[in-house]
């Protein structure tokens, strides 16, 4: 005991000097003393192995939009965010092995497995080393392990915790780790043409065939997804051709990330427990849009699987381990933008009905089938898609007199249209990035109108290197909390389930 208490004074000596007297006089006194040590700092003593492991990630979750969305979650009559009522807190680095700011793939490798990893790579070190995920490591401890997610399951974040390769774009070799990984049950979005491999010929072959041979089964349907039941074996569910939709758009057909989780909590309960990574992950794709409505839709849609686990906790308290975090920040976003005395109306976001991609392609698809097409001819899909109000005399209440567009934004609007109407008819081919440069105008300058009248503001359309916020709840959260690197997220995890 002392060769311990000297070993933990010695490392706090730089951090703790003004408790550090205090705790030497109580060193020698009795096992109680540690007992109180380990509270005051929350180190776990002989901590039990949790039975059941949720692991929640937002991708390009940090503060802002945890805050933003409890926020509007509250305006909405739905409570705070659960997530941010877990008790254990901390502040969670995101840095990468090479890059200050990280991208999903290296922040998945540290949150997976321990280590930073370069950008874009998955599962392996810098040197190309492969790094043992917590979920692997919760496979070979016989806990039944499920991945779900709300984009495609060979993306960055639910790969990091099966693949180990250097390159986070081979879709194809990602997929077949996923079924060489023997986890239980997958299920999110759907495939890249990439899924058949017809030039290497170790590979070939389309890999849902190849996961039927390897004992997979393979279910494409809502209806098939909700058949399934405990003993149904290893399963792999896809929905759609890529990701899912945003909630916003209320996609018809396909489960919740909520009903993904409770799925997995029925197939996967058993007498030796499971690990779940649940991955809010279109969450990053509203953020990279800056597209406020659609990121707390989808925050508030992670929540919603977070109290599914909550739910099942309430069975099993003593056993059960509850961790939400995110990967990183995407869109530099902030509340009460517009300067010093501006207003945060969180509740004008409850306006918009679509998401901005879908907002685009309506009027694309308007402008293709009348090339005669005016500003005057959309305004009204602009009131009702987004709120917006272009005729003070229909701004008959507080929020639509907040919704009331000046001469200078509608003119703004009127130059974007503009801008979409001779991208459409020229048949000009839109880039896939998520900057400002991206694709048409007329979505985004009126999401854009709508963040500002809400008081939401953004400094990017990528990422940035902003801490995010990890909380937890249960047996061995104790150790999840103050200010830690995304890597010890799994070293902790790890150090648990060992």
């Amino acid at each position: 005991m002392e060769l311990v208490f000297d070993t933990i004074f010695m490392s706090w000596d730089m951090v703790f000097q003004d408790r550090k007297v205090y705790l030497k006089i109580m060193r020698h006194n009795s096992i109680l003393c540690a007992a109180a040590i380990a509270a005051l700092f929350c180190l776990p003593i002989n901590a039990k192995s949790p039975k059941y492991v949720f692991m929640f990630i937002g991708d390009g979750m940090s503060t802002p939009q945890r805050m933003v969305s409890d926020e509007f979650s509250r305006k909405i009559g739905r409570g705070p965010l659960a997530m941010n009522m877990l008790p254990c807190q901390c502040m969670t680095r995101t840095k990468a092995a090479n890059s200050l700011v990280t991208d999903s793939a290296a922040a998945a490798t540290a949150i997976a497995c321990g280590e930073r990893a370069n950008m874009g790579a998955l599962g392996v070190t810098p040197d190309g080393k492969r790094i043992e995920s917590v979920a692997e490591i919760a496979r070979d401890k016989g806990m039944k392990v499920g991945i779900v997610t709300t984009v495609t399951i060979v993306h960055a974040t639910p790969a990091g915790f099966y693949a180990h390769l250097r390159s986070r774009s081979d879709f194809y070799k990602i997929a077949l780790e996923l079924i060489d990984s023997r986890f239980d049950f997958f299920a999110g979005g759907g495939v890249y043409d990439k899924y058949d491999d017809k030039k290497n010929s170790r590979y070939k072959g389309n890999v849902f065939d190849l996961a039927a041979k390897s004992g997979y089964n393979v279910v494409k349907t809502k209806a098939g997804f909700d058949a399934l039941k405990p003993g149904c074996g290893r399963t792999w569910c896809v929905f759609g051709d890529e990701s899912m939709d945003f909630v916003i758009d209320s996609p018809k057909d396909v489960p919740t990330l909520a009903d993904m989780v409770a799925k997995s909590i029925e197939l996967l309960d058993n007498p030796n427990g499971f690990f779940i990574m649940g991955e809010g992950g279109k969450l990053d794709y509203g953020a990279h849009a800056n597209d406020p409505a659609t990121v707390v839709r989808e925050t508030v849609a992670m929540d919603d699987a977070v109290k599914v686990a909550l739910e099942f906790a309430k069975k099993h308290p003593e056993e059960t381990l509850i961790i939400t975090t995110g990967d990183h920040e995407t869109g530099g976003m902030t509340m009460g933008f517009g300067g010093t005395g501006a207003k945060f109306r969180i509740e004008l976001l409850a306006y918009q009905k679509c998401s901005t991609d879908a907002f685009s392609n309506m009027i694309a698809d308007k402008i293709r089938a009348n090339p005669k097409i005016t500003f005057n001819d959309v305004k009204a899909d602009v009131t009702a898609k987004f709120g917006l109000i272009f005729d003070k005399a229909a701004a008959t209440d507080r929020d639509k007199r907040h919704l009331l567009l000046n001469a200078a934004e509608i003119d703004i609007l009127k130059k974007a249209f503009k801008t979409d109407v001779g991208m459409v008819l020229s048949n000009a081919v839109e880039t896939r990035a998520h900057d400002a440069a991206r694709r048409r105008k007329f979505a985004a300058a009126a999401r854009r109108l709508l963040s500002n009248h809400a008081g939401i503001g953004w400094t990017t359309g990528s990422h940035t290197a902003m801490p995010t916020m990890t909380t937890s709840q249960g047996c061995g959260a104790e150790n999840f909390v103050g200010i830690m690197n995304n890597s010890d997220i799994a070293l902790k995890l790890k150090a648990l389930l060992k």
